[in-house]
């Protein structure tokens, strides 16, 4: 079984929904036998804490399942080894997930909009206070990912 990871700032927001919609998107490929999806934070901000409220909203929304059980933990250097793709929501994230691993030298690190073809940020909601437009994007980045796996 191949992983995805997942990460943004907290784990509360951007990157669980990530996860969420990635594992409906692998079934509703075919692909949840090859794949898996997790997600992790860059910061030790919110450990421990479950998925913001109003990201489970958004979810319940779309109708996307999601684990209500999440709690939010920090990547680790060793993740690098553990996943086939390291996928953040922005620059900062990126450079930050870059400092954990100590290096991409796999280059299996991404941000997640790429997939999508862009390089664009999918801003955080938990300042933007806009978790429709995080989660169309986030969409888009793991309908693209999804499109490149199916091959």
């Amino acid at each position: 079984m191949k992983k995805i990871l997942f990460v943004c700032h907290g784990n509360i927001c951007r990157s669980p929904m990530a996860e969420a919609v990635m594992q409906y998107l692998l079934k509703e490929n075919n692909l949840a036998d090859q794949y898996t999806a997790e997600s992790k934070a860059t910061t030790q901000d919110a450990l421990g804490h479950g998925i913001d409220a109003r990201a489970q909203r958004e979810l319940v929304a779309k109708h996307i399942p999601y684990d209500r059980g999440h709690r939010a933990s920090q990547m680790t250097r060793s993740d690098y080894d553990n996943y086939e793709y390291l996928i953040c929501m922005d620059e900062e994230n990126f450079a930050d997930m870059n400092r954990i691993t100590g290096g991409d030298p796999e280059h299996k690190e991404h941000k997640i909009l790429e997939f999508a073809g862009s390089y664009a940020d999918v801003d955080d909601p938990w300042y933007t206070n806009d978790f429709e437009t995080a989660y169309n994007e986030i969409y888009r980045g793991c309908e693209g990912l999804v499109k490149k796996l199916a091959k």
